[in-house]
């Protein structure tokens, strides 16, 4: 399984076996499942930046790929319909490269300082960039985790230790019926 992500996957401020794909392969490893998770997060990375660096990505073998980006395009306020369009490339190119694998898309939301409208195509864009690509959408990865102090990082936006848990139970729980159906 390989994720690509944001410092939000890269475990940004967190030791590598606290962040939430490290989480994701002991509940692999627990049920007895087949995957090894290739974390492949990179901190301050956009949309438009994980699609440049997919190629060097895929040069391994992908069962399964999960995609986290958009944060950083978010918090930048950078125009939905090209983050729409690079999720749908980088779908799109390991579809291409690895028709075999399972792909999933992890929602993302904008903050809300950006407003409303600008809020709500950000997140439209993760159900339209899934469907279009055949890829199952995972939920917020922060849900439950994101305006919780007691679950971040003293920046607010970085999980810590119980933060990351939290988010990888959430996407364990969406996952699993993904992970069964490709074996």
């Amino acid at each position: 399984m390989l994720i690509v992500g944001t410092s939000l996957t890269a475990g940004l401020g967190l030791d590598p076996d606290e962040a939430w794909p490290a989480l994701i392969q002991a509940k692999i490893d627990s049920a007895g499942l087949p995957y090894h998770v290739v974390n492949a997060g990179l901190s301050g990375e956009t949309s438009a930046g994980a699609l440049r660096r997919i190629d060097w990505l895929l040069r391994g073998p992908v069962d399964v790929f999960v995609l986290e980006t958009g944060a950083n395009d978010g918090l930048r306020g950078l125009d939905t319909d090209s983050l729409r369009a690079n999720l749908e490339a980088i779908l799109a190119k390991v579809h291409t490269e690895r028709p075999a694998a399972r792909l999933a898309v992890v929602q993302m939301e904008a903050p809300p300082n950006l407003g409303v409208d600008y809020a709500s195509r950000f997140h439209a864009v993760y159900g339209q960039a899934a469907k279009a690509e055949d890829a199952t959408l995972l939920p917020f990865l922060l849900d439950s985790v994101a305006g919780h102090p007691a679950l971040n990082q003293a920046d607010g936006m970085h999980p810590n230790v119980a933060g990351s848990r939290v988010a990888a139970a959430t996407e364990w729980r969406a996952m699993l019926p993904l992970l069964a159906e490709s074996r």
